[in-house]
Order: C-alpha cells, then structure tokens, then sequence
C-alpha cells in the first residue's frame, strides 16, 4: 500500500533562532521510500542534516529573524496494506543477557520515573506471566487508566504524573507504559511518527503525530501502542528515543513559536 506523510508547520520568529529538527521518516523505514521526504523551508535557507545516538536523522537549522517560517515535507511509503501482527516469540530476557544497547532503556528518564513507579508495576504486574503478556497487560491498564483529552496536554507532565492525574495524550500513554515496563526489567523505548486511519471506520480526526513505545521481547523491539491498544495499518516512525525529551519534532534554542500545522498520512494512488 503506497501511504502519503507528510506536513505543513508555520513559526512565528521574532530573531534568528538557532533550531534542531526531526521531521524526516526514520532511516530505518528507507527500505520503505517510494519518494524521499526531503524538507523545505519558507523563506529559504541553509541547513545541515546529522544523525543523532538513536540513528534520527536531525536537521539544523537557524530561523529567519523575523516574520513567519513555513517548514513542510511530503513523501510516499510503501507500507504494508495489513493490520500489524507480532512476531511469534514474545519471551522475556533475563537482564543478564540483554544486548548491552539495550540497557539504557531499562533506566529512568526525564518523563519516566521508574522509581516512582516500581512499586506500582510490581504490585500490579507481577502475577501476569513475564515477557509480551506482561506488556499487553500494561498496555491495557495504561489504556483503561488515562483518559485521552487535548485540551489538557502538558508538555512537562511525566509518566508519574499521568498515573496520579489519569489523564493525557498519546506521548502521556507511552511514557507510562514505558516507565511500568521498565520497571518489570523489560527495555522499553519512545517512538514517534505517523499512524494512518486505513482500515478503521469512520468519522476520521484530523491528524496529528502520534507515540507508542517499542519492547524488547524474543530478540526483537517490538511495537505497543496503549494509546490506541489495537492493531493499526500505516505506522510510519519518525525518531525514536528514552522518551519524548530525546525526540522532539523540533527543539528552538530561543522565540520561535508553533502557530500553525497540518499533519498528512493517507493513501496514496
């Protein structure tokens, strides 16, 4: 199934602002380019793109010093046209034998207090048989316990917070379930991008960047979403890290206010 990502952003500078994107499809999902979503920038200017510990690629740039700044992308995915599936092992690693790269994300972070939430996992969790069981169950809590509401995104509400509040957006669903997970000792890590309405019923949202969190289970990081705790069609990643302070859309080093976005992800004939 060919899928269309992409989006339009509009800034408002009032000086030259010294920015890092990650707007750009995971170059892990390059496999999966049927047209490159190279960025664009209104007025022009010059950037630089790196990539990043986690393998995002980022995009520097500096804003125009005044006026509006319109930063847009489109590109075109071959994705699966079917629901996702997991893979057939779903077992548990002793901490022991984790791949090295994989123990930072048993850590706490700046949005997941696994210190916080460790007594909670185990209280909770304990009795579910270790390994993608585990992290179905934590997935349906945090699905059950959160109560999704845009009106009251905080962008500084942590994982903790989410639990005692019982209340967020998508990157507050990841955030728990990753916290919990790791406090389980599995290894768990924040992701980012697009997720498509294909397959689903409508009325249809307006669509925004979503999160969900990868676990490593059976040898494999494999996706979790309690956001949403189903099966989707048409998950595209952007960036993935600890959690959202890792990955953020974009990071201004001073005035340059979102005032304005569309976010595309349809089918594509």
């Amino acid at each position: 199934m060919k899928l269309r990502v992409g989006f339009q952003l509009t800034y408002a500078c009032t000086q030259a602002t010294p920015a890092v994107l990650m707007m750009n499809t995971h170059p892990s999902m390059a496999q999966n380019v049927l047209e490159a979503d190279r960025i664009s920038f209104d007025p022009p200017l010059s950037f630089t793109h790196y990539y990043d510990a986690f393998d995002n690629l980022c995009t520097r740039i500096v804003t125009p010093s005044q006026g509006p700044l319109i930063v847009a992308t489109e590109g075109v995915l071959d994705v699966p046209d079917m629901q996702e599936t997991y893979p057939a092992d779903g077992s548990q690693h002793p901490v022991e034998s984790l791949p090295v790269d994989c123990l930072q994300f048993l850590l706490g972070s700046r949005y997941c207090e696994t210190d916080l939430l460790s007594d909670t996992a185990w209280r909770l969790f304990s009795g579910v048989p270790a390994g993608r069981a585990r992290v179905l169950a934590i997935c349906d809590y945090v699905h059950g316990h959160i109560k999704f509401d845009y009106r009251f995104a905080r962008p500084t509400r942590t994982a903790f917070e989410a639990h005692s509040e019982g209340i967020g957006v998508c990157r507050d669903y990841a955030h728990l379930a990753i916290a919990l997970c790791r406090a389980m000792n599995i290894p768990a890590r924040y992701c980012t991008g697009y997720i498509s309405d294909v397959n689903l019923p409508p009325p249809y949202a307006d669509q925004d960047f979503c999160a969900w969190f990868d676990a490593y289970l059976g040898g494999t990081w494999q996706t979790f979403d309690p956001r949403n705790n189903a099966p989707r069609t048409g998950r595209v990643l952007m960036a993935r890290g600890r959690d959202a302070a890792d990955v953020p859309i974009s990071m201004t080093f001073g005035d340059a206010d979102l005032i304005k976005f569309k976010v595309i992800c349809e089918p594509h004939e």
